[in-house]
């Protein structure tokens, strides 16, 4: 029961039953990432300046947009309208693998000095003077 609830209410939880009821009776399957996301896109033309509507159901049950690949950022956003199919993409040099968003999290960046973790701030060096209440 608990589960069903979410499912209604819980929008940063994934699909809701509106986004399932908007698929159902207006989507198009576009395809999937190597992550698990599905992407959709409306039958008519009725999004954004008269384009078409476009969706992605994270995989893995939380809406994480960070798991969106460079080439389905582009579709996604309207940068194309080609859709990226497996092998189209290949990295810069550069680019790094996804990590998640820690944020908020017991895994999130805490750096010396910080209220959450243990140890002190560095001293403050070169030409920034740190400001004090005089």
């Amino acid at each position: 029961m608990k589960d069903f609830l979410i499912e209604i209410f819980a929008w940063w939880r994934g699909n809701t039953w509106g986004t399932r009821l908007w698929i159902a009776t207006q989507g198009v399957f576009v395809g999937q990432d190597a992550s698990g996301n599905l992407y959709y896109r409306s039958r008519k033309a009725d999004g954004p300046s008269g384009m078409e509507r476009r969706m992605v159901v994270y995989a893995g049950g939380y809406a994480e947009p960070t798991t969106i690949p460079p080439g389905w950022y582009g579709w996604m956003h309207y940068r194309t309208n080609d859709v990226p199919q497996d092998g189209d993409y290949t990295p810069r040099e550069w680019e790094k693998p996804h990590i998640q968003n820690y944020t908020g999290t017991a895994l999130a960046y805490r750096p010396d000095g910080s209220l959450l973790n243990k140890g002190e701030r560095p001293r403050v060096t070169g030409d920034y003077d740190a400001w004090s209440p005089e």
